[in-house]
């Protein structure tokens, strides 16, 4: 089963890369290619210490959305964001209420396999690593540093791809990313990474449909600072240098002399006034003329 779900994982994200024309480089921004590839809103939010990430899905619409907790772990961030995918690709959409969760099923299994193979691809460790022999801790601290992915990550694929035996994988796989930045020099490139992470994101489609509203002057600009997580003067300053302002809306006022001439018979009216009401009783003003 899970040699299965491994394979499975590895196919589909060999597939997702050829499908979207990403080759078998490091992706960058991963919020960004998952949104420009598959069209899903996907979110950055405050949520709970034990609440890394969950997709939903509206079966009427068909609409998924994929949300990934704000952390200062960028690469935990990362293979959340990965995992998520997986779920989605392979329609994970079972009802998993009445799973024992002290296990891990195929599903999350095979979502794990395809987010190791999507963020460090063997053949793109192969290209960058060529026939290396010998592979220290700086080497995994590269493979970190240039996948973006965990330490745990980079050593299993350091293991499928043959550059460490069992023991040195297992051994590594405890290390943190902290340290090996610390260690070989690109702490200010994590700290950067950490910053990024633990901010707050907006589904970049929700944001510029806001936007067009904006523009359109039927959405208050306080909606789009809400959107970003940001204060209300701080969006209004970054709407005005990308030179997005609101259309002036036109009132067509028409003119007195321009309405229609409106008849009334007032005759009618008077009639239903001097009319008894169901009583025989008729208005005040005929019973009692001045």
């Amino acid at each position: 089963m899970i040699l299965n779900a491994e394979t499975e994982g590895r196919t589909a994200a060999k597939r997702f890369r050829q499908a979207h024309h990403l080759g078998v480089q490091p992706l960058g921004d991963l919020v960004a290619v998952i949104e420009q590839a598959t069209r899903i809103d996907v979110a950055v939010l405050d949520t709970g210490p034990d609440e890394h990430g969950l997709t939903m899905r509206d079966p009427a619409r068909g609409a998924v959305f994929i949300g990934v907790a704000r952390t200062p772990n960028p690469m935990r961030q990362r293979s959340t964001l990965a995992h998520e995918l997986g779920h989605v690709l392979f329609e994970d959409w079972a009802d998993n209420s009445t799973s024992n969760w002290s296990e891990r099923t195929h599903a999350e299994i095979r979502a794990d396999a395809f987010a190791r193979h999507l963020l460090v691809p063997v053949e793109g460790l192969r290209e960058f690593l060529e026939d290396r022999e010998l592979v220290t801790q700086a080497t995994l601290s590269a493979v970190v540093q240039r996948y973006l992915a965990s330490p745990q990550i980079a050593a299993i694929a350091l293991h499928q791809a043959n550059y460490v035996d069992d023991d040195t994988k297992q051994e590594w796989m405890a290390l943190t990313a902290p340290r090996l930045a610390s260690r070989f020099g690109w702490s200010d490139q994590y700290r950067a990474l950490q910053a990024d992470s633990n901010q707050r994101r907006a589904p970049q489609q929700l944001l510029a449909r806001a936007i067009r509203g904006y523009l359109e002057g039927v959405v208050p600009a306080q909606t789009i600072a809400t959107l970003g997580g940001i204060t209300l003067e701080a969006a209004e300053a970054d709407l005005r240098e990308a030179g997005v302002v609101p259309t002036e809306q036109e009132i067509a006022w028409a003119s007195p002399t321009e309405l229609p001439d409106v008849h009334v018979d007032l005759a009618t009216l008077e009639e239903d006034l001097n009319a008894p009401d169901d009583n025989g009783q008729v208005a005040a003003a005929e019973r009692n003329p001045e």
